[in-house]
């Protein structure tokens, strides 16, 4: 990004996060969908490649109902945001409470912390994993995750001050002390870490097959599931007409690192599962699936899996 085009984008959120919160719910609500239907009626962009990516989770959609699914999509997607820069502003607590009338799955999380070796919650871009994030918080404590460092570094910073505000624990992903030994000892500690988890098309992804295509997914989960004895719980978020749904998994066992593989696909399935079930509420807007990448990135990411240099 040019530095101009980094400044606009920081001043855009820096807006977002004072003026949508000032809105009444009604127009905020109102404003967001119509941002998302016209977004849907242009196709450019993400939005194309939210149209590809769904047509692989509901492949018997016709050209009519894949543009409808779309249109739902964005809608969504448009809510996240919307909720994302009125967080702040609201009750925490109420938030909360509202969110665990929702969630499936909690003896999952419970019985994980009772064991004493810390849990790994993993999960895909769907739903609003802030909010989620607002309900583990004010119910186990505070957890940590990891943030990707963005451009500028001041849309980063709010990223984070955003987040660390809901009562999460930020660690990035570079430019700073090494992540993952970080999170191993939140684990070690019986603490929560929360990732997501449905995407790294980088020589350190885990090929799997996900809807019958092979794309490859992170290995983080697992390999600190391996290395510290903690639960790895898959989890999905959705929205509902009025609040939020999600659904914690029971464990996946990774007793090695030769397990690693097993268990990342073993996730992909779960993610699947809950994403075939609320496909819109799946915000992937990006390139998934190697069948999407140009012929020369799919050989590097080969090369890489293969050990060539």
């Amino acid at each position: 990004m040019s530095s101009l085009t980094e400044r606009l984008t920081d001043t855009g959120f820096a807006v977002g996060w004072r003026a949508v919160r000032m809105l009444p719910t009604k127009m905020a609500d109102t404003l967001f969908s119509v941002g998302g239907d016209i977004a849907a009626a242009r196709g450019k962009g993400g939005v194309a490649q939210l149209r590809r990516n769904l047509a692989r989770v509901v492949p018997q959609a016709g050209p009519d109902e894949l543009d409808e699914l779309t249109k739902k999509a964005m809608r969504s997607y448009a809510r996240y945001w919307q909720e994302a820069f009125r967080l702040p502003s609201m009750d925490l607590d109420d938030i909360a409470q509202r969110f665990g009338a929702g969630v499936e799955g909690a003896e999952n999380l419970d019985a994980a912390l009772r064991a004493g070796n810390g849990a790994i919650l993993s999960l895909p871009h769907s739903g609003n994993w802030d909010a989620a994030g607002v309900w583990v918080a004010k119910t186990y404590g505070q957890f940590t995750t990891v943030a990707e460092r963005l451009k500028p570094e001041s849309l980063y910073q709010r990223f984070v001050d955003y987040r660390e505000s809901l009562g999460f624990e930020i660690l990035p992903l570079t430019g700073g002390a090494r992540a993952f030994p970080l999170l191993a000892q939140r684990l070690r500690d019986n603490k929560i870490v929360c990732l997501l988890a449905d995407r790294d098309l980088t020589k350190s992804g885990v090929p799997v097959s996900f809807f019958g295509e092979d794309t490859r997914m992170p290995a983080g989960p697992a390999w600190l599931a391996a290395r510290t004895g903690a639960a790895l719980l898959p989890m999905t978020t959705w929205f509902t007409e009025d609040g939020w749904g999600m659904r914690i998994h029971p464990r996946v066992r990774v007793n090695g690192r030769e397990e690693i593989a097993a268990a990342t696909q073993l996730q992909a399935d779960v993610f699947a599962g809950d994403i075939a079930g609320h496909p819109a509420d799946w915000h992937m807007l990006q390139k998934l699936w190697l069948s999407d990448l140009s012929d020369e990135r799919r050989e590097r990411l080969d090369a890489a899996g293969s050990g060539e240099q």
